[in-house]
């Protein structure tokens, strides 16, 4: 079984920038497909930017131009960097890895995720 730990979320003033961590117990999901989301109160989880193996990314219109995600395979972790944040943006964030594995089979895991609180 594997597990994504998220880290980094907190409180922050609109307009200010947070950088999320979610750091992964095996490499072969860091180095693979894996994204980003977060669900705010009352809506549904959305997709904020997913990276492939390849490293192509893609973005939210929402977010373009503000969050940038990024990967160190040395330390398994997947990073997104938030700037500019709007208080509509409050929300718990979560990382996923997806894909499929020779040893692992199928795969669609979860952080538990960060809580992100942006005050106006």
């Amino acid at each position: 079984q594997v597990q994504l730990v998220e880290s980094g979320g907190g409180l922050v003033q609109a307009g200010g920038s947070l950088r999320l961590s979610c750091a992964a117990s095996r490499s072969f999901v860091i180095q693979n497909d894996m994204g980003w989301y977060r669900q705010a109160p009352g809506k549904q989880r959305e997709l904020l930017v997913f990276i492939t193996a390849a490293g192509s990314t893609n973005y939210a219109d929402s977010v373009k131009g503000r969050f940038t995600i990024s990967r160190d395979t040395a330390k398994n972790t997947l990073y997104l960097q938030m700037n500019l944040l709007k208080s509509e943006e409050t929300a718990v964030y979560y990382c996923n890895a997806k894909g499929s594995h020779s040893i692992e089979g199928h795969y669609d895991y979860w952080g538990q995720g960060t809580q992100v609180t942006v005050s106006s």
